[in-house]
């Protein structure tokens, strides 16, 4: 029960950060594709969303050096813990020159034969990608340090920060908003600087909070070390880059046949999908650490337990968004942005419809590292992530529409977790059976009739106002009782009845809950 409270302490934390940023950043996309642009807009997504994506690397970066760390704690091996940090830094620093040598060749190949960028916004895109080489040099070195918070568990800093960085960020689309300067560049340049002066900030907190963030190259040197986590950071590196590509090559594909406007259509779709996403991820990020400790302690059974509630978790959490959300799309991204870009509508809606395929097996992947043995994974899945790619080029050379691209990511994203599901089977011992009754058959029912049920304001209302709030009521009240009654088994029901009383005791309810 100690660890569910934990678990339930740090979501609690990090869903009271995502409440606070997404408010934040709904209003800071606005206010952007106003100041900059449809155009502008698209262009950054295309040149400068590299940033993103490299952000993404770095966060699979973290999660594969947090593991090591989190399965030392579990072991309580505290002398391993400086290794590990010492290691890292190594591992980070070589990585983050190489890619830095990648990126700068890259470049001229990238503007001069790539992408299709108007003459007089070519030299601003070009300026705006070497803001973002120099921002991810310093992002990579500083991983080790995110690994370090994470597997401690520490969410309150990392909620914190999270704030701090949405208010930063609403400050520049002010500044853009009003400034006389080219605002694509200030922007870019801005943005570019926000993540380095952030995770300056992370580092100073690491060494100033923890024993085990203690340079010392040669005296914690450990060669077999060495050799372990290149191996798995190797591997963890070539999956994550993988999906990096394919990830940030939609946009390259539908830019080269649509131009920078559909590029726009694309960078609302995935920031709505980031923001709807938040809460599961925050729920992710808060039992990762368990699912590592408990392997690291040598509790497989209450790693699998985890992995598989992680897995129900993850989904119920987004769909009780997504469902409202996938509805009244049109009234909602119309009441969201002043100018909606074309194909933005369902560029969302086949996002959305991926992201819960995918969410359902995310603790899966977890549960793979956790046990290590990661090479044959993560050659099969980076050879799937890349096919979709040349796939669509393919299609768009056939004149198929833009959405095509979505719809192929979408059947990747089915077949992807049938490759998660058998390693999770060959590598964790997961029991198919099991899974596909308590996860994916409860799941999928529960998804269904909450759907059905919130189609009826839908169908019998005029749109507007009216008929998404009611949808929302709808939704809200069929998914909290759908998610209880067939989500979850009895036994689950039970314990999550018990938790609520803890819970409820700490914020104070106990002379109620006495009575």
């Amino acid at each position: 029960m100690q660890t569910s409270k934990r678990v339930a302490k740090n979501t609690g934390i990090l869903y009271a950060r995502m409440l606070v940023t997404i408010l934040i950043s709904l209003y800071t996309t606005r206010l952007t594709l106003t100041a900059l642009g449809a155009e502008n807009f698209g262009l950054f997504g295309l040149v400068g969303g590299a940033i993103a994506m490299l952000g993404f690397l770095n966060s699979s970066m973290a999660s594969a050096t947090q593991r090591f760390m989190s399965v030392a704690q579990g072991a309580g091996e505290i002398y391993k813990l400086k290794c590990i940090f010492n290691v890292s830094i190594i591992l980070h620093t070589a990585t983050a020159l190489i890619i830095f040598l990648v990126l700068e060749l890259a470049g001229y190949l990238y503007f001069d034969e790539i992408l299709n960028i108007a003459a007089d916004r070519l030299e601003v895109a070009r300026l705006i990608y070497q803001f973002m080489v120099i921002s991810t040099l310093f992002s990579i070195i500083s991983v080790p340090y995110e690994a370090v918070i994470t597997s401690h568990e520490n969410m309150l800093f990392y909620a914190v920060l999270g704030v701090v960085e949405s208010l930063l960020k609403l400050a520049i689309a002010f500044y853009i908003a009003y400034s006389d300067y080219d605002h694509l560049l200030t922007y870019g340049f801005l943005m570019a600087v926000l993540p380095v002066f952030l995770l300056f900030f992370r580092q100073i907190y690491c060494h100033l909070k923890y024993e085990e963030c203690r340079l010392g190259f040669f005296r914690y040197y450990d060669k077999h070390l060495l050799t372990q986590m290149t191996s798995f950071g190797a591997w963890s590196f070539m999956g994550s880059a993988s999906t990096m590509i394919a990830n940030y090559g939609q946009g390259i594909v539908l830019n080269i046949f649509f131009g920078t406007t559909v590029n726009a259509a694309q960078s609302v779709a995935n920031q709505l999908n980031g923001q709807l996403s938040v809460l599961s991820a925050n729920m992710l990020k808060a039992l990762n650490p368990l699912i590592d400790k408990s392997e690291g302690a040598g509790n497989r059974d209450l790693m699998l337990k985890a992995t598989m509630m992680g897995s129900k978790l993850s989904f119920f959490l987004i769909m009780g968004l997504h469902i409202p959300v996938l509805i009244e799309m049109p009234f909602m991204l119309n009441l969201w942005l002043k100018n909606v870009p074309d194909y933005a509508v369902i560029f969302c809606r086949l996002l959305l419809a991926r992201s819960l395929v995918e969410h359902l097996f995310f603790p899966l992947v977890s549960a793979i590292a956790a046990v290590g043995n990661i090479r044959s994974y993560q050659i099969t899945s980076s050879i799937l992530t890349l096919l979709p790619l040349p796939l669509s080029y393919y299609l768009f050379q056939l004149h198929y529409p833009p959405f095509t691209l979505y719809v192929v990511f979408l059947a990747y994203a089915i077949l992807a977790s049938i490759i998660i599901l058998f390693y999770a089977i060959r590598n964790c011992q997961l029991s198919l059976p099991e899974f596909l009754l308590s996860v994916i058959l409860r799941c999928s029912l529960a998804f269904l009739v909450v759907f059905v049920i919130s189609l009826a304001p839908y169908y019998y209302m005029e749109p507007g106002y009216t008929r998404s709030l009611a949808t929302l009521a709808v939704s809200g009240f069929s998914f909290l009782s759908m998610v209880f009654l067939i989500g979850f088994s009895r036994e689950e029901r039970s314990k999550f009845n018990k938790l609520m009383v803890i819970i409820l005791q700490k914020i104070g309810f106990k002379k109620c809950l006495a009575s």
